[in-house]
């Protein structure tokens, strides 16, 4: 793995920087760090671990605990009195605010983040009264590694680190959205297909058969279109799948963290519906799939500068490592390792080798947005799947609680993405509520029509994952029943919004965009598809600025094809455009102009 990885989380006192990476941490259980006992560099340590003698270690170290967030230090929990354990079990309640359902403690650590380790005796009295506290506040544990900490002491110490989940008191469960990308024939749906069916393939896409939607993409063996698969994890981190449960009601039911997959098309000419993916349905983080056998090939460079240029945190998944040799996964894998810490990307890539190296890279995926993941797995021979679920398991979700109270208390924003007919229902629509709380009776505008107005409706029932819900919160999706309201009055693209937001609609706006991939010059006039959320549109350069605001005499160019338009700050220096909607030009309209004003 990259040495950068402890330039990013510390050293410990007296650990050289580069000399230790993440490799041999996280091989150690605490990747933050923690030293295996003999690991010095150089040819002094060699000669004396040699002879047989024990190296001297400098204590190890973990960063300082943070207040805010959902890790917690402990050195011990040994029978604490009635005060103090009430006192533990109020903070644990906070941690698992602060992780929305989820909190990690290190048992045998200091709050300086020394890792002092506890006795055999100690540990499991600790581990006792932290299953205490989860059952006071109605959680489970899990124990994710259990490690010996060993730097000068002939007594043997142990440091613990725990998972506790409880499912916030307002959800039925907590829930992520993972978007799939890469390119075609890369085995996106057949690794979905294995992980959330609990089948392997045969080989021959067995697996992904039960994903698609339409008769051409099980003939092609292509996805075309957008699909949604489930992958749910009980309180105790066991996997429930359709292996188990024959409906989603059921899987819902029993699992207490949810992980919904969107599965995008990987075919370049169906690039517009995997943009139309990642800007829409507003993925909590990114899986990139990679064929073992082909390498970066087609739209993977792509997809990857999409994933980068919309702030999606990404992690990679090498796939079909069963049909090459070891040589030629290494090589596909020291091919993504240059991509990713070229200047463009400036990730830190980390290769995923065993259950512990699992555990750090989800923790750490999500503290830092440098961090890059990869695994190398196989749908056929199950090689290495169990590590992509534990790594799913523990990942926590980005936004804390702060953050998402603040969406709650905004007013309504729900953005329609599908629209549906059922019979004794009516009117059906599916998106995701950007902002706000819905509730089943509640009064909303829906908009813009072709005359640029807004329509009252009414919402009659909600449902998630097929099961019934009567209130819909800030960043989930959901389907709503609008009864007997006219859906020629509905397309893709309309808000449904709160009455008091007063919306208004613009043709005009302005927008910093980085030219990634462009054939032709982009100058003032030039027609191009713009991705905003879940409204595609055709629009019209009217105006281009540059950095110090003053209109460009001169054109945009850039060298490779273009689709889509929208701000990035990570791969190069953004210029400002004035650009017009245009509702009635070209084949690339698709859906109304935006809210805004």
């Amino acid at each position: 793995m990259d040495p950068r990885v402890s330039e990013l989380f510390g050293t410990g006192a007296g650990l050289k920087s580069g000399s230790q990476g993440l490799g041999s941490g996280a091989g150690n259980g605490f990747g933050l760090g923690l030293k295996k006992p003999g690991s010095k560099s150089g040819k002094k340590a060699k000669s004396r671990s040699s002879r047989g003698t024990k190296p001297s270690n400098n204590p190890p170290y973990l960063p300082p605990e943070a207040e805010e967030g959902n890790i917690e230090y402990k050195l011990k929990l040994v029978n604490p009195t009635q005060y103090r354990f009430e006192h533990l079990a109020t903070q644990l309640k906070w941690r698992l605010q602060e992780g929305r359902g989820e909190a990690v403690y290190q048992i045998g650590v200091e709050d300086n983040g020394l890792l002092v380790g506890l006795s055999e005796e100690e540990m499991r009295a600790s581990l006792r009264t932290l299953r205490r506290m989860a059952e006071k506040v109605g959680a489970d544990i899990t124990i994710l590694r259990e490690r010996e900490v060993d730097y000068d002491s002939d007594v043997s110490r142990k440091i613990a680190e725990v998972l506790v989940r409880k499912v916030p008191d307002d959800q039925q469960f907590l829930d992520l959205r993972v978007a799939v990308l890469g390119n075609v024939d890369s085995g996106k749906s057949t690794l979905l297909g294995v992980l959330t069916q609990g089948e392997l393939d045969n080989g021959r896409g067995r697996a992904r058969l039960n994903l698609f939607r339409h008769l051409h993409e099980i003939q092609s063996g292509r996805t075309s279109s957008i699909s949604f698969e489930i992958l749910g994890f009980n309180s105790k981190g066991e996997v429930v799948n359709y292996s188990e449960s024959r409906t989603a009601e059921e899987i819902c039911e029993s699992a207490s963290k949810m992980i919904t997959f969107i599965d995008l098309a990987g075919h370049h000419k169906y690039l517009k519906t995997t943009i139309f993916g990642l800007t829409s349905y507003c993925p909590d983080f990114a899986m990139l799939v990679v064929g073992a056998n082909t390498g970066i090939v087609g739209t993977t460079r792509e997809h990857l500068g999409l994933a980068m240029a919309l702030k999606v945190p990404i992690f990679i998944v090498v796939s079909k490592v069963d049909l090459c040799p070891c040589g030629t996964v290494e090589r596909t894998v020291r091919q993504l390792e240059r991509i990713l810490k070229q200047p463009g990307c400036n990730k830190v890539p980390m290769e995923v080798a065993s259950e512990d190296d699992a555990v750090t890279a989800a923790q750490q995926f999500a503290q830092s947005p440098s961090i890059t993941p990869i695994f190398t797995l196989s749908s056929v021979s199950g090689e290495s799947l169990d590590l992509l679920k534990v790594f799913l398991n523990i990942l926590p979700p980005l936004s804390n609680s702060k953050e998402q109270e603040e969406l709650m208390q905004q007013l309504t924003e729900f953005q329609v993405d599908e629209i549906y007919t059922v019979p004794d229902v009516g009117t059906v629509v599916g998106g995701t509520l950007y902002s706000g709380i819905c509730r089943e009776g509640e009064q909303l505008v829906v908009g813009p029509t072709d005359e640029g107005k807004f329509l009252g409706l009414t919402v009659c029932s909600i449902q998630r994952n097929r099961s019934a819900c009567r209130v819909l919160r800030a960043g989930q999706a959901a389907t709503l029943a609008l009864g007997s309201f006219d859906r020629s009055l509905l397309r893709k693209g309309m808000v449904m919004v709160s009455p008091q937001m007063n919306p208004t609609i613009c043709w005009l706006f302005e927008a910093e965009i980085v030219l990634l991939f462009h054939a032709k010059t982009f100058h003032k006039g030039f027609q191009v598809t713009v991705h905003i959320g879940n409204i595609r549109q055709t629009a019209m350069v009217e105006r281009l600025y540059g950095k110090v605001g003053r209109p460009l005499s001169t054109s945009l160019t850039s060298s490779c094809p273009s689709i889509a338009v929208f701000p990035n700050p990570v791969l190069g220096d953004p210029q400002t455009v004035h650009v017009l909607f245009l509702p009635g030009a070209g084949k690339e309209q698709k859906h109304g102009p935006p809210v805004g004003s």
